[in-house]
This record gives structure tokens, sequence and C-alpha cells, in this order.
């Protein structure tokens, strides 16, 4: 079975170019040049993975991510773009974006990209399989992203819920940085690891209000979630 793309571009001398050469290497492309559209060819089109454009007429590629993310918090988005302000691009993963390209682009680095995306997806440690979880004082409501105390729910990024998710997966053992990285933004890149660190320091924040929940830094390495 062919994976399935659905490609959001507005530049359609690029688009069809793109859309050729994944055909010719067996994905299936459903591609999209209005941004308004977008959402709901998704729906109809279930792919296994997104990439998107985010200068977009009508709708942009954030705002279209946000609403995929609503819809099915799993597949895969990858951004394409043109801007190279850091904002942007933290604005994107905040959505819920797995990955980003710069344009210009070659074609193997998109389907680098794409296949990777795809393995992290299918691959990894045992998952949790409940909606919810007890981690010592708080209750993570995994499908809301939601990190309850008795205090206050506190609702999650996408990628602070994701991050959480590891650790708790994978408690008490020591987690490498880059798999960390690797999972959650498709490589391990000196931007990514500037981003994980202010990640795991929210994370921190969240759950100091129970003493007996500590993420360790390993130095050189990575973390260690204790669940005391």
């Amino acid at each position: 079975m062919s994976i399935k793309v659905l490609y959001v571009e507005d530049e359609l001398f690029l688009g069809k170019i793109v859309k050729e050469s994944l055909e010719s290497r067996g994905f299936e492309v459903i591609m999209e040049a209005d941004g308004a559209k977008a959402t709901d060819l998704f729906k109809k089109s279930a792919p296994d993975i997104c990439v998107l454009d985010i200068m977009l007429p009508n709708k942009d590629g954030f705002t279209i991510a946000d609403e995929i993310r609503e819809l099915n918090e799993d597949v895969p988005i990858i951004f394409l773009t043109a801007k190279t302000q850091t904002q942007d691009v933290v604005k994107g993963f905040t959505l819920g974006a797995n990955d980003y390209i710069r344009k210009p682009f070659s074609m193997e680095e998109l389907i680098v990209r794409i296949q990777s995306q795809l393995k992290n997806k299918s691959g990894g440690s045992q998952k949790i399989s409940s909606e919810n979880v007890i981690i010592g004082k708080y209750n993570f409501q995994i499908n809301r992203q939601v990190l309850s105390s008795g205090k206050e729910d506190r609702k999650l990024s996408f990628r602070e819920s994701e991050l959480l998710k590891i650790l708790y997966e994978n408690r008490e053992k020591i987690i490498d940085r880059k798999d960390i990285l690797n999972l959650l933004w498709g490589n391990d890149s000196f931007f990514n690891s500037r981003n994980l660190d202010v990640y795991i320091t929210k994370l921190r924040s969240y759950l100091k209000e129970d003493p007996a929940l500590e993420i360790i830094t390993i130095k050189g390495i990575g973390y260690r979630f204790v669940v005391a």
C-alpha cells in the first residue's frame, strides 16, 4: 500500500515538480493550492502525512496545522517555509508540527524527512494505552493534552504533551537526548536541541508541586524521569 501525502502548496510550478517526484517514488499525493480547502481535504483523504506550505492563500499553514491537530494528534506534519525567523519555526512546533524544511529544498531531503517521520510514528517504546495516566499527584489526560493537579488544569502544547508521554513511557530509564530529538523533531540539530532544553524546563515547572517527580539530566547523555 502506498503512503498517502497531503501536500498543500500554492506555487503551482514547484507543486507539480514535487508531486510528480513523489509519485515517481511510489507515494500517493493529494495536492491542494487553496489553504481554505486543506482541512476538509484532510478529513476526506485521511493521509499518512501532511506537507504544508506556511504562506498560502485564504488560510495559512499554521491555521491548517492547528485544525488538523484538533482532528488527529498523531499524523506527522512537515512545514515547508521560506521564512527564516526563529519565532515562525517555534510557532510551528508549538502548533504540533513534527518537522520543517526551508525553501529551496531538494527532493532527497523531503523524502528522507517524510520517511523519518513515518518511521518515528510506527516505532518507539511501549506506548501508553490509557487515555488518562496518574503521574504522582497529577492526572495526565493524554487525548486532551491536559495535566491536572488538585489546584488547576493545565493545557499542554502538542509537543509538551508528546515529551511528557516519552518521559513517562520510559520512566526510571535513561533516555538518550538524541532519541528524544529524533522522535519529536526528526533530527538533533542545535536549534532543536535548544528547543528541547526549553520544553524540559517547562515540564519541570509544571511538575514542581510533587517533589517525588524529578526529571534528572544525565550530562552528556540525556534524561531520567524519576517517579517515586
